[in-house]
């Protein structure tokens, strides 16, 4: 809801964040757009192509905050819609510059058809709140940091490295904003939707894996070295999810106060699928027969408050593989007799009324 007179804190790091953000604007005529590029004809076109999920990714980011920003002011957190309103105008800015890129280059981006895991990145950052989309902003953040970072470094005089060297200083505020505002919320998130977001971050790195493979050709002519670039772009993620709450201490405080220290099998859990997701290119979870959340004994500790919902996949990694024949892990207990002996009698009736049936007709 709006608020006539609302009240916000002026040291707080977001409004610092807001204040850098509005002293440091900047727009494509500070570029020297007759410097040298520094390339080939082919690396032109090999830049053009690799780009072209960070170009995409301006325009969802611009979609994304105005979606966003209704729930930011609803909440009534001020600090933040000031701060999305700058992060709005960067990523204009941003589609802007390389969008006259490519029309200094002569070329176009890769057709969506090409790369479909674009789309799929994106479709995913849509779904959920405003924690789900900021959660995903700091690892495309992180992504396009470690991407920019790359050419400022090496080229820094030419065209596109000096366009890289203004975009890092949005990308870095962006990524401190995401950072400050996912620490002050993921504590007070349950345990079933802390471990949703680590899900999701797999679920993305693996769709960046997936379009790299397919422009895999481009970066190797740009001297990009894919799998050292994803192994930093890892670790740095996987610092940042430590640093707001995601994988730290077990025995962090609950939102309540009490202790929000979860079961070691979720952890358990969350590194299995990791590793299923990031050991492997083809690797995928293992899919058991059957529908439905799968029944855990009654005395187990997987019962428990904030539980997130198991599927079959997630119990044949916790437990391993399924035993070709059924095998009491414990003795059973006197509901699970009942409810075998119940499920015998019905199998029993039936088959009873089966073999009555032509009897009855004749």
């Amino acid at each position: 809801m709006l608020r006539l007179f609302p009240r916000y804190d002026r040291d707080d790091i977001v409004m610092k964040l807001f204040y850098k953000a509005v002293s440091h604007q900047w727009s494509a005529e500070a570029l020297d757009w007759d410097a040298p590029t520094g390339l080939t004809p082919r690396q032109a076109l090999a830049l053009t192509n690799v780009i072209t999920p960070v170009y995409l990714g301006e325009q969802a980011a611009m979609n994304g905050a105005a979606l966003v920003l209704p729930q930011i002011i609803s909440h009534g957190e001020t600090a933040a819609q000031l701060y999305l309103a700058t992060f709005l105008l960067d990523e204009a800015r941003h589609f802007d510059v390389l969008t006259r890129l490519y029309t200094h280059f002569g070329n176009r981006p890769v057709a969506l058809r090409r790369i479909p895991e674009m789309l799929r990145y994106h479709q995913r950052l849509s779904r959920g709140d405003r924690v789900d989309w900021l959660w995903g902003i700091l690892i495309s953040d992180i992504f396009a940091r470690e991407f920019y970072l790359t050419f400022a470094k090496v080229q820094p005089r030419a065209l596109f490295g000096q366009m890289s060297a203004h975009i890092l200083r949005d990308e870095s505020r962006h990524q401190a904003f995401a950072h400050a505002y996912l620490k002050n919320a993921v504590p007070q998130l349950t345990a079933a939707r802390r471990l949703a977001l680590v899900d999701m971050k797999n679920e993305l790195l693996e769709t960046m894996r997936g379009m790299h493979r397919r422009l895999e050709e481009d970066a190797e002519v740009l001297g990009i070295d894919g799998a050292a670039f994803f192994q930093d772009l890892s670790r740095h993620i996987e610092a940042h999810a430590v640093a707001i709450g995601l994988d730290g201490p077990r025995d962090r405080p609950g939102p309540n106060g009490g202790s929000g220290a979860e079961p070691n099998w979720m952890h358990r859990l969350a590194d299995l699928r990791r590793r299923a997701l990031t050991e492997s290119d083809g690797l995928r979870w293992p899919i058991l027969q059957g529908r439905g959340r799968p029944s855990v004994p009654p005395g187990s500790r997987l019962v428990a408050e904030n539980t997130p919902e198991l599927t079959a996949a997630d119990l044949r990694l916790l437990v391993g593989p399924r035993p070709a024949r059924r095998i009491f892990p414990v003795a059973p207990s006197l509901p699970e007799v009942a409810t075998c002996a119940v499920c015998a009698l019905v199998r029993l009736c039936k088959k009873a009324m089966l073999r009555g049936a032509p009897a009855a007709r004749a």
